[in-house]
């Protein structure tokens, strides 16, 4: 049971009841779930308009890794039946496009201020709000403060000088500007082979006279198989919507896919390479590694999927040389997160495209003319950061949060993210992150973790406000006891063993361990309802 302690709360009244920062897929939901309640909500958005990660990033190529019908809210039905997706997977444009209507559709923009970062925020022990400070002057108090700030939305450089020397322009794909960039006859540079990296790279070859790739680590890449949706699959997921979504919020990744019953290394190669084969097929991210359950957790059983995917990539890849150097082999299949491929591999067979390998001949800095890597200096007209971000951690540590006697977040996660539930921190009260560090969050369909998030918070006022409570926290032993099961349940996986912003390793000086919750976002929902059922067990409530 949580620890209470029930003292007569203030007479003073904060601004507003809730502050939500960031306008995305999660911020919305949480806007519409607070009004709901009838509290005094307002939203900061940096950005120009609503959105989050399909506001920022435009870049070519950009969509979804997640089938359209499946990366979509799911609490409206009526939503489910107006709402027509064009494709299986969804691009950027559209997305957005989808969650303007939702905005529309509910009311919502009247409670959002756009262009306003939220810099600072400081618990008041006394009063027990939140005062908040943002980048156009403006300060208020609140009693709830909740990030939906997103997973991966602070952008990281390439760790080398000269960025601001090159005489060109220079754009990161998490920050491409609203009116396109033109690439027809010029040199192009692009730096990064990760997630954007892989989508950006094939249509940017189609313009530039030359483009240079330059790639730290490889990646496993599946074929995406993205295409128009018949108008007979749009109307058989709409009439099975109400049992799609219920199965969606049972399952372990947030998507109805079918889960392996055997083992990689009790079956014949025969068997498990045409296993592989139909997996291949079916342009689904999670399709191989749901091949056989032992892929995430056997390192001889992970190779078999590994070498299969490598093999892919030799059969499209002309030249010998580049193949190998496209093919992982510093990190299992999987331990980073797969990508579709749309093109990617086969561009690499184009005149006009090179790869450069930075492990063997390492990037050295920008120039004004170039890039300069250990062997030469590669002339461009255009550069491209493909770099990644700061992810899970870094939009909010960013912020300026402090809460119980001074203590910073920053200050309290120096060594590493320190959760309850991935759903708030000791020393924060009334503090709420959406599909913070340490929940399923990126292992999952996003949009299902959001709305389990959302709701689960919204519950949680709920429950403060009936009862006339003023604060809630996660104790500090209930938050010892969560890091270190998520460490336990990682250790069982190949997930540690990979250098990658799964782990904060993309970032110099972070903190290394897992950042996200790999026991399965069904495990995790149980657990969630489990503690809300117990008077949310593992929390002080004042």
């Amino acid at each position: 049971m949580p620890t209470a302690t029930f003292t007569a709360p203030s007479t003073a009244r904060p601004d507003t009841d809730a502050v939500i920062v960031g306008a995305g897929m999660s911020g919305l939901y949480q806007l519409l779930k607070l009004r709901e309640l009838g509290l005094r909500t307002v939203v900061f958005e940096a950005g120009d308009d609503i959105g989050g990660t399909w506001y920022w990033n435009r870049y070519p190529g950009a969509r979804c890794d997640i089938e359209s019908m499946t990366y979509s809210y799911s609490f409206s039905p009526e939503l489910d039946q107006e709402w027509v997706w064009s494709e299986r997977y969804a691009s950027q444009p559209e997305i957005l496009r989808y969650l303007h209507h939702v905005a529309d559709r509910f009311a919502l923009r009247p409670d959002i201020t756009l262009r306003t970062r939220v810099t600072r925020a400081v618990y008041d022990e006394t009063a027990r709000w939140w005062e908040v400070s943002t980048d156009t002057g403006q300060r208020l108090t609140t009693r709830f403060l909740i990030m939906a700030s997103g997973c991966s939305t602070v952008p990281k450089g390439p760790e080398v000088p000269g960025v601001e020397e090159f005489a060109g322009p220079v754009h990161h794909t998490a920050r491409w500007p609203r009116e396109g960039v033109e690439f027809a006859g010029r040199r192009v540079a692009v730096i990064g082979t990760g997630a954007s990296g892989v989508q950006c790279v094939p249509l940017i070859a189609r313009r530039a006279a030359e483009l240079t790739v330059f790639q730290r680590t490889p990646v496993y890449a599946l074929p995406a198989l993205n295409r128009p949706l018949t108008d007979a699959e749009v109307t058989a997921r709409k009439a099975e919507y109400p049992e799609f979504r219920a199965a969606q919020r049972r399952s372990k990744g947030g998507s109805v896919l079918a889960m392996p019953t055997r083992s990689a290394l009790e079956v014949t190669a025969e068997e498990r390479h045409a296993r592989y084969e139909a997996a291949w097929s079916e342009g689904v991210l999670s399709a191989v590694l749901r091949s056989y359950t032992d892929l995430l957790a056997d390192a001889r059983a992970n190779e078999t999927a590994a070498e299969f995917v490598r093999g892919k990539i030799r059969s499209t890849v002309a030249d010998p040389a580049t193949a190998e150097l496209l093919s992982p082999r510093t990190y299992p299949f999987g331990t980073k997160r797969p990508c579709l491929d749309t093109g990617y591999y086969a561009t690499f067979n184009l005149p006009h495209v090179r790869l450069v390998d930075l492990k063997s001949t390492p990037l050295v800095e920008i120039t004004a003319k170039g890039v300069r890597t250990a062997e030469e200096e590669h002339p461009a007209d255009v550069l491209v950061l493909a770099t990644g971000f700061d992810s899970m951690t870094g939009a909010l540590t960013t912020i300026d949060l402090v809460g119980r006697g001074g203590v910073t977040l920053r200050e309290k996660w120096a060594r590493g993210p320190v959760t309850y539930l991935g759903l708030g921190c000791a020393g924060f009260p009334n503090l709420f992150t959406v599909t913070g560090p340490l929940s399923p969050s990126v292992l999952t369909n996003m949009a299902v973790s959001i709305e389990q998030h959302v709701e689960w918070i919204t519950d949680c006022v709920r429950f403060l406000r009936d009862g006339e409570l003023t604060e809630i926290e996660g104790t500090a032993e209930a938050e010892r006891a969560w890091v270190a099961h998520a460490a336990e349940v990682a250790g069982r996986t190949l997930y540690p063993t990979a250098e990658s912003w799964y782990t904060g390793a993309n970032v110099p000086g972070k903190p290394r361990g897992f950042l996200a919750y790999p026991g399965g976002a069904d495990v995790y929902r149980e657990r969630c309802d489990a503690v809300a059922r117990d008077g949310y067990a593992g929390f002080t409530i004042t």
